[in-house]
């Protein structure tokens, strides 16, 4: 095994708290300020999000200050024990295509937090449930020497604060390349570095302008160091730097961006990059929740709508945003970048104005589009590319500023326990009707309870359940 030494000199980026890098906390507090693009919506339908209870088990050993848990032998268990256990997985066996799901989608891992596990741990969790993509908001290098040699790919980022500074400096870009990535390759797999975060969600016209040189500088390091086989280069951006939305096909860039938008393209066109858009529903259907339908917005079965342009049919927003993408990059002369899902996610609490955060609606949110990835299923612009998302987020991070929503879109509470059961059968994408956990003791294994609870003493799981107020704490 490859060991990688922490690095010794302080990384002048670090001096930053993460809660004032405008790179992350500003993220989804621009998308909340704004209305999402005007446009036909499909009307209102009452929708029903589900929540499946999951019953995690493990083996408590009481000793010591803190109760730990073990695994047990095979031979020191009853012969029915493990007759049942033989039988609940044969029957997670028929659930595989979509525990693939894991496989295929990413993870975001946000820190702005007092009260998150180790990376260490979090290293397993992630292993246990088989994710294998992960976006960070910064290049913490404890993260990533904690995820040396488990062949997760990693998305870092710079923060929009340096993008200045790297655009008038290449020798600044190079120095950062040469410190945040080059020491970690090829033990962690860094595949893309993005530059800046939603720039053009604020009315910075300097961060703006600087964009794409820092953009390109951090693309010459990355060459100069050998690294451009590997590592690509973009940045993520709000769905809102769109102006139309809907129909899909007339999709359009703001005009007031198009200045900084289309020399952007041509570099993603030149260097076969893809462009990172960060989408949420949510927003819509917060905004407008009396005509914006719940269930087109959840993924849910409902009458979709058509584009009369092309003629093609969408039964969600997400899909309907993606394609809006591809139409207004080929207005500007480009059919030859991707389009990935940097973000995207549905909150489990909220405020009492903001409609539809609860944990049922989170629940099919991510449990539909999961089950959607795992078909590898394309737009209906592209049916045949499969969608690339990475879902927000991985904790729900407590000190995250703006409305109760901004610190629940976690899938994980930070003592590792789920916020919600996933139910993927709630769609009927697949014809299928029962529920998909992620956290069930199959695939919850012991070895990612134990890295959860080590170090953070014995925590219940809990769950609420969808029907009454009651928590059930489950081990």
């Amino acid at each position: 095994m490859m060991i990688i030494s922490p690095m010794r000199e302080r990384d002048p980026w670090k001096q930053i708290k993460p809660w004032e890098r405008t790179s992350y906390a500003v993220t989804r507090r621009a998308e909340h300020r704004r209305r999402p693009p005007r446009g036909p919506i499909p009307r209102r339908e009452e929708g029903e999000g589900r929540c499946i209870n999951s019953n995690v088990t493990t083996l408590p050993v009481i000793g010591g200050e803190k109760q730990k848990y073990r695994t047990e032998k095979k031979s020191e268990r009853p012969r029915e024990e493990e007759e049942r256990e033989g039988e609940a997985q044969s029957a997670n066996g028929a659930l595989l295509d979509v525990v693939s799901a894991a496989q295929k989608f990413g993870i975001n891992y946000g820190q702005i937090a007092n009260n998150l596990p180790d990376p260490t741990q979090v290293a397993g969790l992630l292993q246990s449930l088989n994710v294998n993509k992960v976006k960070l908001y910064d290049a913490d290098p404890k993260v990533l020497m904690a995820f040396a040699n488990t062949g997760v790919e990693f998305i870092i980022a710079i923060g929009n604060e340096n993008l200045q500074s790297m655009a008038g400096n290449p020798g600044a870009a190079r120095q950062w390349v040469t410190q945040h990535v080059q020491p970690f390759l090829p033990a962690t797999r860094i595949t893309c570095i993005t530059v800046g975060n939603e720039v053009f969600s604020g009315n910075d016209t300097g961060m703006m302008a600087s964009l794409l040189p820092a953009m390109k500088a951090i693309y010459a390091a990355v060459g100069e160091l050998g690294l451009g086989g590997q590592v690509t280069v973009s940045s993520a951006h709000s769905v809102n730097v769109l102006a139309t939305s809907f129909p899909p096909s007339s999709g359009a860039f703001r005009e007031d961006l198009a200045q900084y938008i289309q020399p952007l393209l041509d570099f993603h066109g030149q260097t076969n990059s893809p462009f990172l858009i960060n989408a949420y529903p949510f927003f819509a259907y917060k905004a407008s929740p009396g005509s914006v339908s719940l269930s087109y917005v959840l993924f849910e079965p409902n009458p979709g709508v058509r584009d009369p342009n092309t003629n093609l049919s969408y039964d969600n927003m997400l899909y309907a945003q993606i394609d809006a993408v591809y139409a207004a990059m080929k207005a500007m002369g480009h059919t030859d970048i991707g389009v990935r899902i940097s973000e995207t996610g549905w909150p489990s609490k909220g405020d009492e104005d903001e409609a539809g955060a609860t944990v049922e609606n989170a629940a099919a949110y991510n449990g539909n589009l999961m089950q959607r990835i795992a078909m590898n299923q394309g737009t209906p612009l592209k049916p045949n590319v499969p969608i690339d998302v990475f879902v927000f987020a991985l904790f729900n991070e407590d000190m995250k500023p703006g409305p109760t929503s901004e610190r629940n879109y976690g899938l994980f509470y930070p003592n590792g326990s789920p916020v919600y059961a996933i139910n993927t059968g709630a769609g009927g994408v697949s014809g299928r009707t029962g529920p998909f956990d992620p956290y069930s003791a199959q695939m919850f294994s012991s070895a990612s309870r134990l890295a959860m609870t080590s170090g953070m003493g014995s925590r219940p799981i809990a769950c609420v359940r969808p029907d009454s107020k009651e928590t059930e704490n489950l081990y």
